[in-house]
């Protein structure tokens, strides 16, 4: 992967119809912005019930978008990232259609995981409770077959999204389908969605057990011999992230996200600066995704604290619900359905109270620590939220996933926040001192200076929290000092 930002983003959500569209933005109004763009779900349907993360076709591109011929042609001029989504296939896919009427006979009957394959005898209460849920409710769902008989499937998320046994023959086949067709369409890096919850067995949480781990690292081998990198999207523990970090090629940054809110609160870069020292350097950095802001990754857990003490957590939480003006509140847990226990939904935008000057330095603090920065195409657009969407779907996510039209894409990159944030873009992207050593320099808390070093070449940023300024300087030809004027 190229070191340097991507953009992420739906194709019918940034102002475009269809790939052939993106191509063209990418070309021309974000020329020089993106050394690679992951593309959120464009399969078949991209409209289900979770945003396309619920696929009937995991190989068939939705026609509405175009075809892999599209696909390819972006590609070149682009480096391309896909979801792979390991957990779980659609109710309205073909194969779980034949299993409805066919039962135990369909072809297709060992690719889907029932709660009996996980608890032959039936599971106490005790086991249950001990299962990991991202969402409310029970992983369960009951489901009536042709031939009369019920069968209780595995439904990690939705009842629209069918668990799949990863570790039966046919599910293993699954998977390789679809990396095969990735590596055909000139895909070279997949994002494994959900992978934390692929694997379940009794007796334990049913996420990120020794056996997922193993079912990782065997996925990861797979997509490297055919030239793809893999990213494992895991919300979890910081300590687990650093463990899952040795064992693929790339991880989330998901704690940065509310560390850079508590720099910015609290004018205070200490937790942040204790992160930096133990971070995994594989990383893809993010502020803002098409998901909410990540709470759990800097949480406690089991006693063991957490990056941010739970009782300034808290208020960094609150914090962001008074700066949206009680928008995200309303997007936020039981407020809104479909919606994840850990994150709290709303654009990082509205968390920083639409203060540009405060965006511009957590984007600026994004791209200058370690890993490639991701940037997600509302926060390019530094958005704000959805709430007419919000009313629309009632699924609290879709505060943060408006969709664009070309007119407010070109209207925005003429705003003086998106040139400053340009002009910060192309320097992290073109400055060869980014592609050397990290360097962490001691200050105060209410100060963070970074610095990247390249043989000769150097970059230096030096923030100052408390009077919110910020200073970026950097080596010239002739070894001369030169400041980036913003």
């Amino acid at each position: 992967m190229k070191n340097k930002i991507q953009l992420i983003t739906y194709v019918d959500r940034i102002g475009c119809n269809n790939l052939s569209d993106l191509e063209s933005l990418v070309a021309n109004e974000f020329k020089g912005l993106f050394g690679g763009v992951h593309i959120l779900p464009f399969f078949f349907p991209i409209d289900g019930a979770d945003a396309g993360f619920d696929p009937i076709d995991h190989t068939k591109i939705d026609e509405r978008l175009g075809d892999w011929n599209d696909l390819k042609s972006l590609g070149s001029e682009i480096d391309i990232m896909s979801d792979l989504i390991v957990n779980h296939v659609s109710a309205k896919s073909d194969a779980f259609q034949d299993y409805l009427q066919k039962g135990e006979d369909s072809e297709f009957a060992d690719l889907f995981l029932t709660k009996d394959k996980v608890f032959p005898n039936g599971a106490s209460d005790a086991e249950i409770n001990m299962i990991y849920r991202p969402r409310p409710g029970l992983p369960f769902t009951e489901f009536k077959l042709q031939n009369g008989e019920t069968k209780t499937l595995w439904t990690t998320f939705t009842q629209n999204q069918i668990d799949i046994d990863v570790k039966s023959e046919i599910g293993s086949d699954y998977l390789d389908g679809i990396l095969d067709t990735f590596q055909k369409g000139g895909i070279t890096m997949i994002r494994l969605d959900a992978a934390g919850y692929a694997v379940k067995r009794r007796g334990t949480s049913c996420f990120m057990t020794d056996e997922t781990f193993d079912f990782i690292g065997q996925l990861t081998e797979k997509a490297r011999l055919k030239g793809i990198e893999v990213l494992v999207e895991i919300h979890s523990f910081y300590q687990t992230q650093i463990e899952i970090a040795k064992r693929v090629d790339y991880v989330y940054d998901f704690a940065l996200p509310v560390l850079v809110l508590d720099c910015l609160y609290n004018q205070d870069g200490s937790n942040l600066k204790k992160w930096l020292k133990v971070a995994p350097r594989n990383v893809i950095t993010v502020l803002d995704t098409h998901d909410g802001i990540g709470i759990v990754d800097v949480a406690s857990e089991g006693g063991k604290p957490g990056l941010i003490p739970d009782d300034r957590l808290n208020a960094i939480v609150e914090r962001i619900h008074e700066n949206s003006g009680g928008m995200s509140r309303k997007a936020t847990g039981a407020a809104a359905s479909n919606l994840d226990l850990y994150q709290v939904n709303c654009t990082y935008f509205d968390a920083l109270g639409k203060d540009e000057n405060a965006y511009f330095i957590a984007r600026a603090i994004q791209f200058f620590v370690p890993g490639i920065p991701q940037v997600y195409y509302v926060g390019l657009m530094a958005g704000e939220n959805d709430m007419q969407l919000l009313a629309g779907t009632n699924v609290g996510r879709d505060i943060n996933r408006h969709y664009f039209t070309h007119e407010e894409i070109v209207e925005t990159t003429q705003t003086p926040l998106f040139s400053k944030l340009k002009k910060l873009m192309l320097f992290r992207n073109s400055h060869p001192s980014f592609d050397g050593n990290f360097e962490l320099i001691d200050s105060e808390p209410h100060i963070l200076q970074m610095k990247w070093i390249a043989d000769k070449d150097w970059s230096e940023i030096n923030i100052d929290l408390e009077n919110m300024e910020v200073f970026i300087s950097y080596s010239a030809i002739g070894n001369t000092t030169m400041r980036l004027e913003l």
